[in-house]
């Protein structure tokens, strides 16, 4: 049921993809390359270093490394067109994340989860088969954001229609996600809620700022760093959810940090791209 709900927010989403979407990295490389590394590299290695830093209870650690090793979430494009940032770019790194999560989600958590001996503790005792865990992406991320851009070319009205039917559902969908993930361990959520509320918000800020040092390091437009910063800052927790209840058998820990991440960056990213919309029309005032 869970692959299914996945399946079907990534096939609304794909409902809004095109082939140019993957082409126009090439028009921008360099600031496709910096929010590539930005997301795939440079947010695992912050997170890896908040943990060993903190040390957090190993369930949440290994919560904290999955939700960085997950692809960009789908509403980071909304929240940049409200930013006023470079929405062709935000898009494009949304569908490209999509499709290298297939192999780049599975190897960095498999990877950073073995640097930390209390998260690779838990690993050994969790039986996870790699090619399990590239059919639960493929099947709930890949095929359908390939079939949602096949049916856009092929008949554009059907998909502006069930367009219109899959955002509202996605939106129902998600928080259905975040609903089972609280219902089956509020009893942690209220034992560690203080703990996972203060994780989770610096984490996602230390996300935020990643993605804006690094696009203003290397000296990018104003556009491409709202943009680099937002693709950073907002990842696809619900996939997150969907490998912990299949691999993990719901471990309490790793689905609170996941889901209240869910509902955090919604609000931090609103928060901050209608600052970047404000300052914007203030500007040109």
């Amino acid at each position: 049921m869970l692959n299914l709900c996945l399946a079907i927010i990534m096939f609304g989403v794909a409902l809004n993809l095109t082939k140019a979407d993957f082409t126009s990295l090439l028009k921008s490389p360099k600031s496709a390359l910096i929010g590539i590394f930005s997301q795939f590299i440079a947010l695992p290695l912050i997170t890896f270093l908040l943990i060993i830093s903190l040390e957090p209870q190993p369930s949440i650690a290994l919560g904290m490394m999955l939700v960085a090793a997950c692809p960009g979430g789908n509403i980071s494009n909304f929240m940049v067109s409200l930013a006023k940032g470079n929405v062709a770019l935000s898009v494009s790194l949304t569908a490209f994340s999509t499709l290298a999560a297939l192999l780049l989600t599975p190897l960095n958590f498999g990877f950073w989860a073995s640097l930390y001996e209390p998260t690779a503790a838990i690993m050994r005792q969790v039986s996870i088969d790699g090619a399990e865990v590239l059919k639960v992406i493929l099947l709930s991320l890949v095929l359908p954001l390939i079939f949602g851009m096949l049916l856009r070319q092929k008949k554009p009205q059907t998909a502006a229609l069930l367009q219109k039917w899959l955002k509202p559902l996605s939106i129902i969908i998600f928080v259905a996600f975040v609903v089972i993930a609280f219902s089956n361990n509020m009893s942690i959520f209220l034992e560690f809620f203080q703990l996972i509320v203060y994780l989770v918000l610096i984490h996602n800020g230390l996300a935020f700022i990643s993605g804006y040092g690094l696009s203003t390091l290397f000296k990018l437009s104003d556009e491409d760093r709202k943009s680099i910063t937002i693709e950073t800052g907002i990842q696809n927790s619900g996939l997150g959810l969907l490998i912990i209840f299949t691999f993990f058998d719901g471990l309490g820990g790793m689905a609170m940090i996941t889901a209240w991440w869910g509902i955090w960056h919604i609000v931090s990213g609103l928060i901050l791209s209608s600052y970047w919309s404000g300052k914007t029309s203030w500007q040109s005032a």
